[in-house]
């Protein structure tokens, strides 16, 4: 780790703030095991129950999740997407709605605002993506495919809207994971191309034309796939 020995007034607010920082860092991955008790009480010198007190408020914040056993994973790198999880569990169609309002608006901003850096970024991230599709290389692909939408967002150089996506992170590489499985991997997935055509030449209109179409053939596919 190392986690910070805690100072002895608000131990629990204390241990939460210094896990959940361990979780939005990366430091403990989505989907990885958090440190077993013991090593928490050890390397954060305070009892059980303040551990304990923790890993629930962590739980019903939507970050960790204790399965049978008492083993602990994270869920989540923020509330807001634990939240969403919770809310929406495996329901597609409503990440995809919430992703096609988030970054339809995120392709117009990026229009108007993107940097040459922004640019750069986009296209550095875009290629990788397609060639990780090209190759089937499907783990990469969705991590490539899931940075572009949130680099579409960040060049919409709007703080509020760009957060809003992050803390959808996760909700939003399963969608994308999701999504891939929706026709078969060897089938043409769909081109992001244009998106940055449109963002690179300015054109905000046509850059949320771009993101809502694509999302839009997500939902149909997805509707089809159910029906």
């Amino acid at each position: 780790m190392p986690l910070a020995t805690t100072r002895r007034t608000g131990l629990v607010d204390q241990v939460i703030e210094q896990m959940r920082k361990a979780i939005s860092s990366g430091e403990w991955p989505v989907g990885q095991r958090i440190p077993a008790e013991p090593e928490l009480v050890s390397a954060l010198g305070v009892g059980r129950n303040t551990v304990r007190e923790a890993v629930r408020a962590l739980a019903h914040a939507g970050l960790l999740e204790v399965r049978q056993g008492d083993d602990t994973f994270v869920r989540a790198t923020s509330e807001l997407s634990g939240a969403v999880r919770r809310l929406v569990g495996d329901e597609l169609r409503e990440v995809l709605e919430v992703r096609r309002t988030l970054e339809v608006e995120g392709a117009r901003l990026a229009a108007r605002h993107r940097t040459a850096e922004d640019i750069a970024q986009l296209e550095a991230v875009l290629a990788e993506r397609n060639q990780a599709a090209a190759e089937q290389a499907w783990e990469a692909m969705i991590e490539r495919d899931t940075a572009f939408h949130l680099l579409i967002v960040q060049s919409s150089h709007n703080a509020l809207l760009t957060e809003l996506h992050r803390g959808l992170t996760e909700v939003v590489r399963a969608s994308v994971a999701a999504t891939v499985n929706i026709s078969p991997r060897e089938s043409g997935q769909i081109s992001h191309d244009g998106i940055l055509d449109a963002v690179r030449a300015g054109d905000p209109e046509r850059a949320a034309c771009e993101a809502g179409t694509f999302l839009d053939e997500l939902l149909e596919r997805h509707t089809a796939e159910r029906a």
